[in-house]
């Protein structure tokens, strides 16, 4: 039997526990802002690594050398290929690149489109596409986003989203180190798993029932039916997960970062990375997006002092 003094196992919070419709993650809200930038970026996470930092939060630690995980995200520059904008939550129009070259990679043709004007949307987006093939993994499919603008008003949003078409943008130009983001990823799949590794629940003693695995109870005898919050077995990972507050603590060229050996399943860094404190969700190899942190003040970025990166083999 369950333990009544115990909890509930598993939070509802992340029901259904299906796997992700695809491996590219929607991000379903933008912070709004009045810099005129790029609200987030993409990137491949290639592995971890440990450091050391000078800790500058208000713990009892500040002051002193903390030790820290940190995760490796590669960079290739994001291309601009169109200005998307938006009323009332529909689509009104793309404005796609005039330069074939850059649809071509994409496998699009330049189509008749219709050009809006500022009074004709209420929100301007940047189409963007990451480029897998400046990396050393084998990817080549580039994947298709859409990324909010950051300004004042709707018509410098979408004066400077206009600038940037046909053009390359680095992370640098989108985030800066000591700045907070949130990671927005699909997690790395583990199959078909039962209620114990599923949900955390206890194991039976013995005798209990001859089982050791299973859950105690289905639920009460009413209503009639097993509740959805029953925990079950069936899939776990391979789902749809944002983490917040995530903090750079280093950006850099890749002869900064590469370990002896390269990263385990995945090789040597060839752009632009980011060093981001912490673990993200997914395998070595998967895209990650990154957006603006939304629950964070961005008023003041401290610079993170860090005194150590380990650059030893990870094989």
């Amino acid at each position: 039997m369950g333990k009544r003094s115990g909890h509930k196992q598993g939070s509802v919070a992340f029901r259904p526990r299906k796997r992700a419709e695809s491996q590219m993650p929607t991000v379903r809200h933008w912070q709004a802002f009045a810099e005129k930038k790029l609200c987030g970026f993409a990137g491949y996470k290639a592995g971890m690594t440990h450091l050391t930092y000078i800790d500058d939060t208000e713990s009892p630690s500040k002051g002193n050398e903390v030790f820290a995980s940190a995760t490796v995200l590669e960079c290739p520059p994001l291309a601009v290929y169109g200005v998307r904008g938006y009323k009332a939550g529909k689509v009104v129009s793309d404005m796609l690149c005039g330069d074939e070259k850059v649809l071509k990679k994409i496998g699009m043709k330049k189509k008749s489109d219709r050009k809006f004007s500022a009074s004709d949307v209420d929100d301007v987006f940047a189409l963007c596409f990451a480029q897998p093939a400046l990396t050393g993994f084998g990817k080549k499919t580039p994947e298709r986003m859409e990324i909010a603008v950051g300004g004042k008003d709707t018509e410098e949003k979408l004066d400077y989203a206009l600038s940037l078409v046909g053009k390359e943008i680095k992370v640098t130009d989108v985030f800066k180190p000591g700045e907070f983001l949130d990671a927005i990823s699909i997690t790395t799949g583990k199959g078909w798993q039962g209620t114990v590794k599923r949900f955390g629940t206890s194991m039976q003693r013995r005798k209990a029932t001859g089982k050791r695995r299973h859950i105690g109870s289905l639920g009460a005898w009413h209503p009639g039916y097993v509740q959805y919050t029953v925990p079950m077995p069936g899939q776990m990972g391979y789902h749809k997960r944002t983490e917040i507050n995530k903090r750079i603590l280093k950006m850099g060229q890749p002869e900064e970062i590469n370990p002896k050996g390269g990263f385990t399943h995945y090789g040597d860094v060839k752009n632009d990375f980011l060093l981001i404190k912490g673990s993200l969700g997914g395998p070595a190899k998967r895209l990650i997006r990154l957006r603006r942190a939304v629950r964070k003040s961005h008023a003041a970025v401290k610079v993170p002092d860090l005194k150590y990166v380990s650059l030893e083999s990870k094989q």
